[in-house]
């Protein structure tokens, strides 16, 4: 079963994100209060702690859920091999659509410059939601059977 770890947020663009209790995800608006929400395609980010642990092997010190700047940190589901337009349910009742595979990472980024990597660019996916609710660590993350043809 693969499994929400933490959800993290931030009220400011280009700074880490810090994790919270829980967070409310709104239909075509991404994480209420996080500095990323909006009506665009990548509303919410998402990053399995398998990636993160490649990048922690190179370095001297701990990484922190919401270093890549993630809202989601997950264990247990290869997030990056799942096509775009995947359906996932993040908890009870959030369902979020996968928009994207990764990003350009900035040339400023505290990470990419202390590991000589970021697994973002490579592995981060990005969904926009579809369906409200609340997640909080610990939750399931389930992807979704697509829609049958009419």
């Amino acid at each position: 079963m693969a499994k929400i770890l933490a959800v993290c947020l931030s009220d400011r663009r280009g700074v880490q994100k810090r994790p919270v209790p829980e967070a409310l995800l709104r239909a075509d608006h991404g994480i209420v209060g996080d500095a990323h929400a909006g009506p665009w395609h990548r509303q919410v980010s998402l990053l399995g702690i398998e990636s993160v642990q490649k990048v922690q092997a190179r370095l001297d010190y701990p990484l922190q859920p919401g270093d890549f700047a993630e809202n989601v940190l997950t264990e247990g589901l290869c997030l990056y091999q799942l096509p775009v337009g995947t359906c996932l349910a993040l908890g009870p009742e959030a369902v979020g659509q996968v928009t994207q595979i990764g990003k350009e990472c900035h040339a400023s980024c505290a990470i990419r410059q202390a590991a000589g990597d970021c697994v973002m660019p490579r592995e981060g996916i990005f969904i926009r939601i579809l369906r409200d609710g609340a997640v909080r660590p610990g939750d399931e993350l389930r992807v979704l059977p697509p829609d049958p043809p009419r």
